[in-house]
């Protein structure tokens, strides 16, 4: 967020905004203070049903969406990490300068995608998957109301039905031994990743 904070302050005179969501059900009391530590003047927001991620189909966080002044998406889906951390373990340096060349060159910046590449990077949710959404927010009625049984009883069939979601593991392991990081998220990861899948969509740079 510091180096996000940092490029704000570099474009945001040339009509560019970021809108941070934070994905948690906890709130302002589990999220808030990443927000406070680094002094963010830009739209920072807590989204306590996931609403967000429903909407674009985002599955894991941190996930970029590039909108124009228009409305229209013209980048979806993508790990968005402003910087590299602990010696390339995750995060990558190349994804801030194709954000500082598309509010530069809008529509004709060469990292724009076009309609066709837009919806095929949109994920598409099984009917199973349509299902695990209500089921999540219903965990997270239970959990604001200090029903964790019950929370946990709906957040475990949101998983179920939408194993794809990073976001809903993580939410859950969130209030569990270890934490949203911790071995049980690493175990996961390590799983997907060496049968040959990613943790987050490949970055594309190259058109």
């Amino acid at each position: 967020m510091p180096v996000w904070q940092s490029i704000y302050e570099e474009l945001k005179s040339e009509n560019f905004e970021i809108i941070s969501v934070a994905q948690d059900t906890g709130g302002e009391e589990a999220a808030g203070h990443f927000y406070d530590d680094a002094n963010v003047t830009y739209t920072a927001l807590i989204d306590v049903n996931h609403q967000i991620s429903s909407l674009y189909n985002l599955v894991n966080v941190p996930s970029g969406v590039w909108v124009d002044e228009g409305g229209k998406i013209m980048r979806i889906n993508e790990g968005t990490y402003a910087k590299t951390h602990f010696d390339g373990a995750w995060g990558t340096d190349d994804y801030v300068p194709i954000v500082r060349d598309w509010v530069a060159k809008g529509a004709d910046s060469e990292y724009v995608w076009d309609r066709t590449k837009v919806r095929e990077s949109i994920i598409q949710r099984t009917p199973e998957a349509e299902r695990a959404q209500p089921a999540f927010r219903l965990g997270g009625y239970y959990f604001t109301g200090g029903n964790d049984e019950k929370a946990e009883q709906y957040w475990t069939m949101a998983q179920e039905l939408d194993p794809t979601s990073w976001n809903y593991l993580r939410q859950d392991l969130q209030y569990e031994d270890g934490g949203s990081a911790g071995p049980e998220w690493s175990k996961r990861r390590a799983e997907i990743e060496s049968a040959g899948g990613s943790y987050y969509a490949p970055l594309e740079i190259d058109n």
